[in-house]
């Protein structure tokens, strides 16, 4: 039986899903050196509920954090022979208690933490694993599930496990003993806790029936039409590794879904790979081929550029092979398509020109992210300047390469960051919910998008694949509201290695251009004035960088 429910939370902060930055982070990594946390609580979930762990959240615009799992886990045989343990926590052995070495309070302390953030209006995600148990394969221990029903909680083919988790074995979650332990314990985690969604690893194992994947499968179909549930924000990371386990954009039309191909597409172009302007157009613009279909909005799509699996962001421009030997598996493990590059020098470098390279791709690719149509999430520690030393696998480590080393941070990448942050909320065009067109709305003087070329002119067909295609210019509109004129606002995304001229359109009468950001040089600031003939507005654009500038009241140039 579970304990007592105390009750339920009075309220949740509901961030609507348009305006939601998620934070993922590990409760322990975040806290355990962060200053201004007492003694007692570093590396628990108790910790989160301090000041000092909020202060730095609202700091920088945050509206969600989405926790690595609290849930009850256990550390792997072989990690135990390595004197190794499981520090992400993705081996869970009791799915409705907090672990009591993230949580030694228990639900409890949960429950505080998670109040105390909503206090901040801050909501709080679980990261949850419901593909596997720790009980692993048939060499495993027999701790819980494989004692009280094998056949009936694991899927089997002829008398041996099925991997589609790869981590041993597979919950039959189409079973009706699986489905309620899964819905027991959202809805605990939810009334005693008062979490506000989570986010579902390998969650293609949720929708497995014994043909395939299917939406609507049992526990899809119950979540959806739960009380508790239903409101909730529902996080699904869109693949396992089992036969078509790929099912990105096929999940219930009200969930979001982690994007790998946003991942992907702004990786592999800012290393410098051809072709991909088309690509990222449409990445930019929410990927509407993945989401647009049964009418899903573009904030479905959760964007991200790293997570806690991989690279973190200052070791994305830092190596171009992962550096797993701490891991104890001969650096085997962690995969191996990383698009990541290093500036000419692997690991730490103390050439001024190479730190400079790296801290300008660092804000690119975070201004990228955050300037995107879709959910952007953060990871815990990119905007900081946060290595692991090149471990893109760090799930063995807890120690001072996964934690969060707040002594070295860098303040003034975090005050990029919450400066990015807060321009996103502030420009509707980048957080809309509607699906680009390149149309005129009702109302509207000019298309919702224009895509153009640097010198101004409109994209042609070639360029969208062209190897040396380098540069973008979304001109965006955003819609006009009673009788507030829509104002546009061109994104200028140059990846190419040297300096460039951005011609953009004449402003409407009564209107000028002025420069919100450059991360080339975040210090910048410019109004920008026309060319002879008054029909070009020229901007020098320094390389590898993303500018934003806004069409403003010529009287009225906001300061940014």
């Amino acid at each position: 039986a579970l304990p007592p429910l105390p009750p339920i939370t009075p309220s949740h902060p509901q961030i609507p899903w348009d305006r939601t930055i998620c934070y993922e982070m590990h409760p322990r990594g975040y806290t355990m050196q962060l200053p201004g946390v007492p003694s007692a609580q570093r590396g628990t979930v108790a910790a989160l509920g301090s000041a000092a762990a909020i202060e730095h959240l609202v700091s920088l615009g945050v509206t969600t954090v989405e926790l690595l799992p609290v849930m009850a886990a256990m550390d792997e045989p072989h990690l135990v022979r390595a004197g190794l343990t499981n520090y992400w926590g993705y081996n869970t052995i009791g799915w409705c208690v907090p672990d009591p070495r993230l949580a030694p309070g228990g639900i409890a302390e949960l429950r505080e933490a998670v109040a105390a953030l909503h206090a901040a209006g801050i909501e709080v995600l679980l990261d949850v694993v419901f593909n596997h148990s720790a009980e692993g394969d048939a060499n495993g221990l027999t701790l819980s599930l494989r004692g009280l029903d094998n056949r009936g909680y694991y899927r089997l083919a002829h008398g041996k496990y099925v991997n589609d988790s790869g981590c041993g074995n597979t919950l039959a979650l189409d079973r009706p003993a699986t489905v309620r332990l899964v819905m027991d314990s959202l809805r605990y985690f939810v009334e005693a806790a008062g979490v506000d969604g989570f986010r579902f690893d390998l969650a293609t194992d949720l929708g497995r029936r014994a043909q395939g994947f299917d939406p609507a499968a049992p526990l899809l179909a119950a979540i959806e039409q739960d009380p508790v549930l239903r409101e909730r924000k529902l996080i699904a990371e869109p693949w396992d590794i089992g036969p078509g386990g790929y099912q990105l954009g096929h999940f219930p039309a009200r969930w979001g879904e982690w994007n790998d191909r946003y991942r992907d597409t702004v990786r592999r172009y800012w290393r410098g790979d051809g072709g991909l302007l088309g690509e990222l157009a449409t990445r930019i613009a929410g990927s509407a081929d993945v989401f647009a279909s049964r009418h899903r909005p573009p904030s479905r799509s959760v964007n991200f550029i790293t997570a806690h699996d991989g690279f973190t962001l200052h070791d994305l421009v830092s190596y171009t092979q992962k550096h797993n030997h701490a891991n104890a598996e001969s650096n085997r493990d962690g995969t191996d398509a990383n698009y990541s590059w290093n500036h000419g020098v692997e690991g730490p470098s103390s050439d001024p020109t190479v730190i400079a390279a790296r801290q300008r791709d660092v804000r690119g690719l975070l201004a990228l992210l955050l300037l995107s149509r879709g959910t952007p999430m953060l990871t815990m520690g990119d905007e900081l300047g946060r290595t692991q030393q090149g471990n893109n696998n760090a799930y063995a480590q807890d120690n001072a390469l996964t934690w969060v080393d707040w002594g070295s941070a860098d303040r003034n990448l975090i005050a990029f960051t919450a400066r990015v942050v807060a321009l996103r909320q502030r420009l509707a065009v980048f957080h809309a919910e509607r699906w680009l067109t390149g149309r005129a709305g009702a109302g509207a003087p000019h298309p919702d998008v224009a895509w153009r070329r640097l010198d101004g002119t409109p994209m042609a067909q070639s360029d969208w694949s062209d190897p040396a295609g380098r540069s973008l210019v979304a001109v965006l509109t955003a819609e006009p509201t009673g009788t507030t004129r829509g104002g546009r606002v061109a994104l200028i995304v140059h990846g190419g290695g040297g300096a460039a001229t951005a011609q953009l359109p004449a402003p409407d009468a009564g209107y000028g251009w002025t420069l919100a950001l450059d991360t080339a040089d975040p210090s910048r600031t410019e109004r920008l004035l026309p060319a002879p003939d008054g029909t070009r507005w020229p901007l020098s654009v320094q390389s590898r960088s993303v500018l934003v500038v806004t069409e403003d009241p010529a009287e009225t140039a906001p300061a940014h």
